[in-house]
Parts: structure tokens; sequence; C-alpha cells
């Protein structure tokens, strides 16, 4: 049965790169990167709040995990002083026997239709890897950023 343990055992301090994948201009900007996993409510949540940089501006953001253990469904919700400014992103997903989260949401681009968010974790005995992508309305997937942390 999954569960959230493989993050909780992970909580405490990490740091390591991020890349943000610019929109824009097409172009690559890396920061370093930190990051907290705090277990919440006795294990019932899992908080991961991050830190990074966009042209050396400092960014910060958290997401909220929680497991509908009736439902093995993942609910996730992100929040970032980047992509999201003042909305939170509501996200449902999985997570696997390895703690693997793979979840989706989508935010609004007015006059167009909204587009898609993908955000997957990927655990390592050393290392926690996020990936986060972009989803155009016709369904394309393009990386946006991508982040690893290990151990402080």
């Amino acid at each position: 049965m999954a569960n959230l343990q493989p993050f909780i055992d992970r909580a405490g301090q990490w740091h390591g790169t991020s890349m943000l994948q610019d929109p824009s201009n097409n172009l690559k900007d890396e920061s370093t990167t930190t990051a907290t996993i705090t277990s919440i409510l006795g294990g019932r949540f899992v908080r991961f709040d991050y830190t990074w940089a966009y042209n050396d501006k400092p960014q910060e953001g958290s997401f909220l995990i929680g497991l509908v253990r009736a439902t093995s469904v993942l609910t996730v919700h992100w929040i970032d002083s980047f992509h999201m400014s003042d909305v939170v992103m509501a996200c449902t997903g999985t997570i696997d026997e390895a703690g693997t989260i793979d979840v989706r949401g989508s935010y609004a681009a007015p006059p167009e239709p909204d587009w898609g968010w993908r955000t997957v974790f990927t655990l390592a005995s050393d290392s926690i890897r996020m990936v986060m992508f972009n989803i155009w309305p016709d369904g394309k997937e393009e990386m946006a950023v991508e982040a690893v942390y290990r151990p402080v």
C-alpha cells in the first residue's frame, strides 16, 4: 500500500541545483536550490519547502502533500513565488511504494484554454529529483524545471 513514509524518512535539509527552462526566451537558467522536508500532523501530510533563484532573484515555493488512504489518491497543493504568484494549484496523482510522486494540476491562461502542469518527485537513497512539466492544451509536455537535491 502506498504511503508517505518514503518522504517522511527524508525529513530534514537538502541542497542542490535547479534548472529553469525559461519559456519566454527558450533559455536555461541554473541556480542553487535548498529544500526542507517536514512531516506534519503525525505523518498525515508532508511539506516540501524549497528555494531557488531566477536571474539571481530569490524565489521560493512549497508543496503540501497528502494521501487519501481510502482511495490511494495523492493530493498536493502547490504555491510558489515565480510560477503561481498568489494562486494555489491543486494537484492530484499517485505515489508508488518507492515514494515516486506523479501529480497533475492546471492553470488558467486566458484567453486561451487552461494549461496543465505535472510534477514528478523521484527518490533515491542519496537524492531527490523534482521535475516539472508544462502541458500544452493539446497535451504536449515540455520540461519547465529540473532540480536535484542531496542531503545537507
